[in-house]
């Protein structure tokens, strides 16, 4: 009777062990976090963290996700291996002007308690008029209030596609 509950404690001691194992238990990160800097908006931007696998137990991610919807983890398709390390690619989409933090967590099969790692940075407004005129949204916004010359060579470069559209619906409507 004694040694069945000497074998009973010791199983209890042992799933309570097993139970409070952590990520860092058997993962090591290159870094709890990762500062972007300045960043320009609606410039996305990417990072890697690098997950090593420190257990002689291959490792499962169940999941990883971030705490909003602008940063995107991509979570590993296949187990890391003993010894093996993975880097995992996290996005920025850079919408939202001022600073960021952001958490990644990185939810391994087994393990309660889940690894958290961070992204941190400052979006900023592009100063220069070249990199403007390259994106989209800011192109419209941006010479009706600055530069009038920069305004006027826009629109006499658009003006002729304008005409051109405005034929093509003369044509069809004459048809």
């Amino acid at each position: 009777m004694k040694k069945l509950l000497l074998v009973a404690a010791a199983f209890i001691f042992s799933v309570t062990t097993f139970a409070q194992q952590t990520a860092d238990d058997v993962m090591k990160v290159n870094t709890e976090k990762f500062d972007f800097g300045k960043i320009k908006q609606g410039v996305p931007v990417s990072t890697y963290f690098e997950l090593k696998n420190t257990s002689d137990k291959p490792l499962v991610v169940e999941t990883v996700y971030a705490s909003c919807g602008c940063t995107t983890p991509e979570k590993p398709t296949e187990p890391i291996q003993p010894g093996a390390t993975y880097k995992l690619k996290v996005n920025y989409n850079a919408a939202g002007m001022g600073h960021f933090e952001k958490d990644v967590t990185i939810k391994l099969a087994g393990i309660e308690t889940p690894k958290i790692v961070k992204i941190t940075g400052d979006v900023v407004a592009d100063q220069s008029v070249a990199n403007t005129q390259t994106k989209p949204n800011p192109v419209t916004a941006t010479p009706a209030v600055t530069n009038s010359n920069t305004n006027s060579q826009t629109k006499t470069e658009k003006a002729p596609v304008q005409k051109t559209k405005t034929t093509t619906k003369t044509k069809t409507a004459g048809s």
